[in-house]
């Protein structure tokens, strides 16, 4: 019944030879996330409930915090691998670190405590401005690279070697900077849109690039080596760029729950999820994402516009009279898959959602009749001309509270 424009000559292909394992991704809300001027550091047992819900949705990478920010984040990292560890999770830990000694060390004693494998997110700045403005050389690069990551590989800590503002950083400079990194025995790297300042095209050329060359240059195979992508939203296109970063071969992508994060914030996860869903990307069982969304909403007291997609409150409402017919005549015919698409390019039901019929100044009496049957409301042609005169006067779209009063009142006068 829908004749899809998007699947015309577009194809997702992964070659699996070239892949340590499928489309993976990794949450940073609880780090990268927590890093928004706005956001509200949760208690740890909120952080917890967070995580619960990102093992329910199949998520399988997450961040559990910057231990070098002091005891307090310590701690919470702390319990959070507990709850891992006791419940047998199978998301996988990690945690930012700054590529210096002092902020692995931590890790050593936390993988001895609860015997299991924390990945460190080791990053550091290779854009020719970040280097101008802090007044580093790429030797000092280097330098700093070889001693961190060096002293994480002899002590066994995992590796992700992140790579901030790479999408503004020299190709030789990427090039020189990822072989030493490999050498240095790291299998798992991040390429970072750290200021939100990349397209979808260049999404592409530079993860090509990384695959094309520098991996096969630096004489190690494509399917040995992680590639993660790490999108910003300053320009809007974090989930655009997230998807091209699949699309161009990464194997994990990172986000926050509604985009929580420093300045404009990071890729929405939800949204990438969605979105992948939908192309028959994954596989994941995404109904309770919509909750997922919500604890984080109120927990980090992050912003949930009400049109925000998919998870916004008017999302999968409608009180236009043509728009609301056509659900309705749908439902009627009792015809969920219709009714979540006739008027939707998302279908509700898939994601723990449903369509919703409001009434306001632009609805019709289909609007009025349905809303009163399905709340067990006698429907009269006296009631219904009397809604539709009361809500063509209204400014905006009535609350239900708003609609029964008005109701009670007229079956009662």
């Amino acid at each position: 019944m829908i004749y899809d424009w998007n699947v015309i000559d577009y194809e997702i292909s992964r070659n699996p030879d070239n892949h340590p394992h499928g489309v993976w991704f990794d949450d940073e809300t609880l780090r990268d996330g927590l890093q928004s001027p706005s956001a509200r550091n949760p208690s740890i047992e909120e952080k917890i409930e967070l995580l619960s819900y990102m093992e329910r949705l199949g998520i399988q990478k997450v961040d559990l915090g910057l231990p070098g920010a002091g005891p307090f984040h310590l701690k919470h990292i702390d319990a959070m691998l507990s709850h891992i560890t006791e419940n047998d999770y199978q998301i996988r830990p990690g945690c930012a670190v700054r590529t210096v000694i002092g902020d692995i060390e931590p890790l050593i004693e936390l993988q001895a405590k609860h015997e299991i494998q924390i990945q460190a997110s080791a990053f550091l700045g290779t854009s020719p401005i970040r280097q101008y403005a802090e007044g580093w050389t790429m030797e000092r690069l280097l330098s700093t690279l070889e001693e961190a990551v060096g002293f994480a590989v002899e002590n066994d800590i995992p590796v992700m070697f992140v790579t901030e503002d790479t999408t503004r950083s020299k190709p030789e400079e990427i090039k020189a900077i990822y072989t030493r990194a490999f050498e240095l025995g790291v299998d798992r790297i991040c390429v970072c849109d750290t200021c939100g300042h990349v397209t979808p095209n260049g999404v592409d050329k530079l993860l090509s690039f990384i695959q094309d060359e520098v991996i096969p240059d630096a004489g190690v195979q494509r399917r040995q080596i992680e590639i993660n992508w790490h999108g910003h939203q300053d320009r809007g296109l974090g989930v655009a760029n997230n998807l091209a970063a699949v699309e161009s071969g990464a194997d994990v992508i990172h986000g926050t729950a509604l985009g929580v994060g420093e300045r404009a914030g990071n890729a929405p996860l939800d949204q990438t999820l969605v979105n992948l869903k939908l192309m028959g990307v994954i596989d994941n069982d995404l109904t309770l994402l919509d909750e997922y969304v919500r604890k984080a909403h109120d927990y980090i007291e992050v912003a949930l516009p009400r049109n925000y997609p998919v998870f916004g409150q008017d999302a999968f409402e409608t009180g236009t009279g043509v728009h609301a017919s056509a659900v309705i005549k749908a439902m009627k015919k009792g015809d969920h898959w219709l009714a979540d698409r006739v008027y939707s390019g998302v279908p509700a039901q898939d994601f723990g959602l449903k369509q919703k019929i409001r009434i306001g100044h632009m609805s019709g009496r289909s609007n009025i009749v349905w809303w009163l049957e399905q709340r067990g409301y006698e429907v009269s042609d006296e009631l219904v001309s009397h809604m539709l005169e009361i809500a063509k006067n209204q400014p905006r779209m009535m609350a239900d509270e708003e609609v029964t009063a008005v109701v009670e009142a007229f079956t009662n006068a």
